[in-house]
């Protein structure tokens, strides 16, 4: 027979957080104990990027000069 008992919705994942900056390229190593290996990443013409590990999201400060390449 079933177990008719209600289960747990799962909760929502949780935004990426967002991290604003003055440089056009950063370094993330997901910070805390637990992190992941430290990658350099750069904001492009876009002025934002996404970290591949931890999904934390660097944005220009709104003034600052992206790359001049």
């Amino acid at each position: 027979m079933a177990d008719s008992t209600p289960q747990p919705v799962p909760a929502a994942p949780a935004p990426p957080e967002t991290i604003t900056v003055d440089t056009p390229t950063v370094g993330c190593d997901g910070g805390g104990a637990l992190g992941h290996p430290l990658v350099y990443l750069n904001l492009g013409a876009g002025g934002t990027v996404d970290c591949p590990y931890c999904d934390r999201r660097f944005v220009l400060r709104k003034g600052a000069r992206p790359s001049g390449h």
